[in-house]
């Protein structure tokens, strides 16, 4: 299973401002540098990190974001679940993103659509214990703010 663009940015920015210093809180552009993903799609993860109360964003001087309690304990199962969406693994109906798609000559005797939910779903399931806070700790956090202080060239 391969996480989408957005799923993989939104548990980063978690990371990061998990292990931010409080008198520096990053702005989305910080961010957006210091992990080198356009500033609009850094944006547009932060809106919905934010719509979710996972972090909060103040504009102007001592602004910045920063992550609530709620972000800190958050599942990062759930966080995945949000961001991949419950979609299958595959598609067997043929409902491609361009709409052209044509359905599987298997999918009504088809015993892999079902395995694959099964471990999607574990695939969650491991993941549902962990917290922002329990994958920040050892060489990551320290790591991480290594990362977020050294001047990108």
């Amino acid at each position: 299973m391969r996480l989408l663009r957005s799923t993989d940015l939104a548990l980063r920015v978690l990371m990061r401002l998990a292990v931010a210093e409080e008198r520096t809180n990053p702005t989305t552009r910080d961010v957006a540098e210091a992990m080198d993903v356009p500033y609009t799609h850094a944006a547009k993860v932060v809106a919905e990190l934010q719509h979710m109360e996972l972090l909060t964003a103040r504009r102007g001087r001592g602004g910045g974001l920063t992550l609530t309690e709620r972000g800190r304990t958050a599942s990062v199962g759930a966080l995945v679940r949000a961001f991949e969406g419950e979609g299958d693994v595959v598609d067997c109906e043929g409902a491609s993103a361009s709409g052209a798609g044509t359905p599987c000559p298997l999918r009504s005797a088809c015993r892999l659509r079902g395995a694959l939910r099964q471990a999607q779903e574990a695939f969650f399931t491991s993941l549902d214990p962990l917290t922002v806070a329990d994958i920040i700790t050892g060489p990551t956090g320290p790591l991480l703010l290594e990362i977020s202080r050294t001047p990108r060239p």
